[in-house]
């Protein structure tokens, strides 16, 4: 008999970071739960090493230190599901794990706080703007506008307030996290992708069991959004493909449009990325369009086309 089974009527257990905007993110999908299937949900909060340690992501490693303790969590069955940022998730599938739901997507884009409520390009020369993402400082970088990029870790509130103290003169931010928390007027300008791809996966959630519960798959399963889960697979396919983690300067975004084939309506992925020198001074930028059931395979294609133009030697360079 699978756990669910004998759970029939008590409150799933949901794995939960314990940060405001993790807390925020579960909470949406412990509600969503409960609407759509009338089970009960109840928050348990586990402490992650990304939490806990102070080093930036890219000395960390980025990949999977949000994660790991919640997986743990899932396979000792101390919570029965957990909530992850499918952008922290490593691209390698988990052992006895099973991603039973990939829920509409928020918006995917970047988003700026600035002080004075200044736009990117109205920042001038020497403005200090913060990030914790290698991938968001090389774009920033790239786009020439002489700002100091300045390392940061914290949590939302944390890095604004980075801003309102002064002490830098912007932060950018997931504009996702932004509105999960509420905040999302607080945004200066949201990010033109032509600008600054986002992370593969911002703006997505992944929710995880395990995969020996095929009831509790099956039942969390109504929260699947199948365009969102075709976006982001290619996208972390491309990922896994340049064999990059998710603290590396790649940036990605597959958007799902309706179109026609052979008079027959097909849903299409539109997939752009770069991968991008530290310093911004060089980079390779690509796209590529295929059908939504083939999306693994246009990540894979695209990825194997950008390491044809040399951007496994980007992804090794540092800051000078």
């Amino acid at each position: 008999m699978s756990r669910m089974a004998d759970m029939t009527g008590k409150p799933l257990r949901l794995g939960t970071r314990r940060s405001a905007l993790a807390m925020a993110q579960s909470g949406h999908v412990a509600a969503a739960v409960t609407e759509l299937t009338g089970r009960e949900v109840e928050l348990v909060e586990i402490t992650t090493y990304g939490d806990t340690s102070r080093e930036h992501l890219a000395q960390i490693g980025g990949t999977g230190v949000f994660v790991s303790a919640l997986r743990d969590a899932l396979l000792e069955g101390s919570v029965d599901f957990a909530v992850h940022s499918l952008k922290d998730l490593p691209t390698a599938d988990p052992e006895g794990l099973s991603l039973a739901a990939v829920p509409l997507r928020q918006d995917p884009r970047d988003a700026l706080i600035a002080r004075d409520g200044l736009t990117l390009g109205e920042l001038p020369a020497g403005s200090r703007i913060g990030t914790g993402s290698p991938r968001r400082a090389a774009q920033l970088r790239a786009l020439g506008l002489g700002h100091e990029i300045v390392p940061i870790r914290g949590n939302v509130d944390t890095r604004i307030k980075f801003v309102t103290s002064g002490e830098l003169d912007a932060v950018v931010l997931a504009k996702a996290g932004l509105a999960r928390l509420g905040r999302a007027e607080e945004a200066t300008e949201v990010l033109d992708p032509l600008q600054m791809l986002p992370a593969p996966g911002q703006g997505a959630l992944a929710v995880e069991c395990a995969s020996s519960d095929a009831s509790l798959v099956e039942l969390l399963g109504v929260l699947d959004d199948p365009g969102t889960r075709g976006a982001v697979l290619a996208e972390r396919m491309l990922l896994a493909e340049l064999e990059a983690g998710c603290s590396a300067p790649v940036g990605a975004l597959a958007d799902v449009s309706a179109g026609e084939s052979d008079g027959e309506e097909v849903t299409e992925l539109y997939l752009r990325a770069i991968v991008a020198s530290a310093d911004g001074a060089h980079s390779v930028r690509l796209s590529a369009t295929g059908p939504l059931d083939e999306a693994a395979s246009l990540g894979r294609s695209l990825a194997a086309e950008m390491l044809a133009r040399g951007a496994a030697g980007l992804m090794g360079e540092r800051v000078p």
